[in-house]
């Protein structure tokens, strides 16, 4: 029962966040959080997120000290996500993720070897559903105006 449940969980979040193309990305500093706009890898999400760096670059050395990362989507959703990070040099896989666009952002190609991969493991998700602008308007009046104002289920806390 419990794979059922996750697998749901996953399905969730795979439709909360499937049309969002980029991401913050959060690491931990010395000077502590900075969070930058990443480009999310489009592969069939199993809990895992890939985005492509360089390891000339500050979230490198940071994911290096500081594995714990947070991701947050603004879309039709908002969505953070808390997991650990991974640095992998892969060069299939570089090439999978690869595409033209990265070679002009990055003036550089799949296979340089200063081009890595980042790997987050999701173990948390929060997720606002914002898809019923109906009720949430009545459920922030509501709220706003001093009355009692029932669940609206837009937020929702996923442990994976």
């Amino acid at each position: 029962m419990e794979n059922t449940f996750k697998q749901e969980e996953l399905e969730t979040l795979r439709e909360l966040i499937k049309d969002v193309d980029t991401a913050m990305l959060t690491t931990v500093s010395e000077e502590g959080l900075v969070s930058r706009p990443m480009k999310t890898q489009e592969v069939e999400f199993d809990g895992d997120l890939w985005f492509i760096t360089k390891k000339d670059t500050d979230k490198y050395e940071e994911i290096l000290h500081e594995n714990d990362v947070n991701i947050s989507y603004a879309g039709k959703s908002f969505v953070s996500i808390r997991g650990r990070a991974e640095l992998v040099d892969d060069l299939a896989r570089k090439k999978e993720l690869w595409s033209k666009s990265y070679e002009k952002i990055m003036q550089t190609s799949y296979d340089d070897p200063n081009v890595v991969l980042i790997k987050v493991k999701t173990e948390a998700a929060e997720y606002w559903d914002t898809g019923s602008f109906t009720k949430n308007i009545a459920f922030f009046y509501k709220r706003m105006t001093g009355q009692e104002a029932e669940n609206t289920n837009i937020n929702e806390t996923l442990e994976l």
